[in-house]
C-alpha cells in the first residue's frame, strides 16, 4: 500500500505501539486501580444476584458490545450471564434485518423497552450496561427501565467523555446518572489517546480498560460467592476437554433465561 506524502500540516512525532503501551499502562495506574472500592461494590450487586438465581444482564452497541461478551459466554465467566445486543430485536424479535443497517439504531429510544422485553428479565437480575459516551438515547432509556423495575445497575463509561457532551435522551440525563455503581474505563473524549500530527488521534483505549473492569468485577463477585461457601457456576473452555459437557449441565439450569447467539 503506498500511503500518501505528509504535508506541511503533518510534523510532529509519529504514534508508535511502545509509546501506545505506555499511554494505557498510565491509564490503568492512574484511572482503574484507583477504583476498587467501585468494583467490589458492583461485584457485590452480581454476587447477590447469582445467590439469589438472578442473571446478570449485559447490554452495550457498537464497540462497547465487546464488554457484555467479557461478562456472557465468556470462559472463565459466570454462567448466569445473558449478552443483550441490537441484533435481537431481529434474531428474538422478528424485526426487519434492514433495522441494523441504521447506524443511528443506538440512539433510538424506542428500541429499549423491546430489547428488555426480548430478554425475559426476572426481578432477580441484574445488569451491566456500557457506553462509552454514557449518551445514546438506547442505553439512557433502558437505564430507566432497568432502574423503574427494581434491578441494580452497574455502568461502565468514560467520564471524561459524558461530561464533555450533551445528553441525547431527552430525559436529560447520561448512564452515570443512573447506576448504582460507575466504573469509569479513563478514555478521553473521543477515546484514542495519542494525537496525531494536523490533528485527530490514533489509538482507543475504552475496550482495554473496560475488559479489565469487567473482569475485575466477575472475579471479585466469584470471590465473594466462594467466601459464603456457594459454588460459582463458571464456564469451561469448549476446547478443553469435557468443556462442552460442564457448560451444558450448567446452562440447564437457567434454559430459557441466557441466550447463546452471536
Amino acid at each position: 500500500m503506498v500511503l500518501p506524502e505528509a504535508t506541511g500540516d503533518l510534523v510532529g512525532e509519529a504514534p508508535t505501539a511502545a509509546g501506545f503501551l505506555a499511554t494505557v499502562q498510565a491509564v490503568i495506574q492512574r484511572v482503574i486501580m484507583p477504583q476498587e472500592g467501585a468494583v467490589a461494590r458492583g461485584a457485590s450487586l452480581i454476587a447477590t444476584a447469582v445467590q439469589r438465581g438472578g442473571v446478570i444482564q449485559a447490554f452495550g452497541s457498537g464497540h462497547s458490545e465487546a464488554l457484555s461478551m467479557e461478562i456472557a459466554g465468556r470462559a472463565g465467566g459466570l454462567i448466569p450471564a445473558n449478552r443483550i445486543a441490537l441484533r435481537d430485536l431481529v434474531l428474538a424479535g422478528g424485526a426487519d434485518p434492514a433495522i441494523l443497517a441504521d447506524p443511528g439504531l443506538e440512539r433510538d429510544p424506542t428500541i429499549a423497552k423491546r430489547l428488555y422485553e426480548l430478554a425475559g428479565v426476572s426481578e432477580r437480575d441484574m445488569f451491566v450496561l456500557t457506553s462509552n459516551s454514557g449518551v445514546n438515547g438506547a442505553v439512557i432509556e433502558l437505564a430507566l427501565l432497568v432502574k423503574e423495575h427494581g434491578h441494580d445497575l452497574i455502568a461502565v463509561t468514560s467520564l471524561a467523555h459524558t461530561r464533555a457532551v450533551v445528553p441525547r435522551h431527552r430525559c436529560g440525563k447520561r448512564l452515570a446518572d443512573l447506576a448504582d455503581v460507575v466504573l469509569d474505563n479513563g478514555a478521553p473524549l473521543g477515546d484514542a489517546v495519542l494525537p496525531l500530527p494536523g490533528g485527530g488521534a490514533v489509538g482507543a483505549v475504552s475496550s482495554i480498560t473496560g475488559a479489565i473492569l469487567t473482569q475485575q468485577l466477575v472475579v471479585t463477585a466469584v470471590g465473594l460467592l466462594l467466601a459464603e461457601g456457594a459454588c460459582p457456576p463458571i464456564y469451561r473452555s469448549v476446547n478443553v476437554p469435557g468443556g462442552d459437557e460442564h457448560n451444558q449441565a450448567l446452562e440447564a439450569r437457567y434454559a430459557g433465561r441466557i441466550r447463546r447467539i452471536s
